[in-house]
């Protein structure tokens, strides 16, 4: 069996003119792992450290690879292969062109890719959008008629149908319904299990990061800070940025202990 395709910053240093962002960061996430949370206070770099992941960024010192190759030097049709190996979501994701493109339409293209490019699967579109907790019902719905969590779930369930190795979400859920969100992860989980796709989640949702992710990294002065069960991390309160957020959220925190 062939080694798991692994995505891995090293000693990474990344940011923007007069000012770094990131000093020194390492990180993999392998296909076929558990999730792996990243969590982090606002401007702690997390979306920084995502387009560096992705090549859209280059880092100042250090590197991104792909099954050892440097993401940043991808061309051409190796650049595309990464692109269809590694998927990444962000809040924003989804686009809209076509006003009668549908759910289905949309998840069926995206199977489409996937065969094309060697990956397919038998999930089918169906229970790819129960995996992100919407009904088969949706399947007919036009997409320009979904609210924005509706749309931000398909577009979650778009990127999983494409059967990446590799996929990396950027506040997947914030357009949800807090109340939703637990029973969404619990059944977006087992996709993700059943599948065997590697993940990121980059999140301030610590419950979302407790329900889907058996560790976590903490980001913070742009650095790694902590990393292990969301409790051991949050144990770390000798770094302010860690006793920060546990003071900020304590209720939440609380249910960790």
């Amino acid at each position: 069996m062939p080694p798991a395709t692994m995505l891995t910053a090293a000693s990474l240093h990344a940011g923007y003119p007069g000012e770094e962002v990131l000093t020194g960061v390492d990180l993999s996430i392998s296909a076929g792992d558990a999730p792996l949370g990243l969590l982090g206070p606002s401007g702690a770099g997390k979306t920084t450290l995502i387009q560096v992941l992705s090549g859209e960024l280059r880092p100042s010192s250090g590197q991104v690879t792909l099954d050892g190759r440097s993401v940043h030097k991808l061309r051409g049709k190796d650049r595309k292969s990464f692109r269809a190996a590694v998927r990444f979501v962000s809040q924003y994701a989804m686009t809209i062109s076509d006003p009668r493109e549908t759910a289905d339409s949309r998840l069926q293209l995206a199977a489409k890719e996937a065969r094309k490019g060697g990956r397919t699967h038998a999930v089918s579109p169906a229970e790819m959008l129960s995996g992100v907790g919407l009904g088969e019902h949706f399947l007919t719905r036009r997409m320009m008629t979904l609210s924005g969590g509706e749309k931000q779930r398909v577009a979650l369930a778009t990127a999983l149908a494409t059967r990446p190795e590799i996929l990396v979400l950027d506040e997947p859920l914030t357009a949800v319904d807090p109340g939703m969100r637990g029973e969404i992860s619990t059944a977006l989980r087992g996709l993700i299990e059943q599948l065997g796709i590697g993940v990121l989640i980059a999140s301030h949702d610590t419950e979302l990061l407790q329900r889907m992710c058996p560790q976590v990294a903490f980001l913070g002065g742009g650095r790694i800070l902590a990393r292990g069960t969301l409790p051991e991390v949050l144990a770390h309160t000798e770094h302010d940025e860690i006793r920060d957020l546990a003071e900020s959220a304590p209720q939440a925190v609380q249910r960790f202990f």
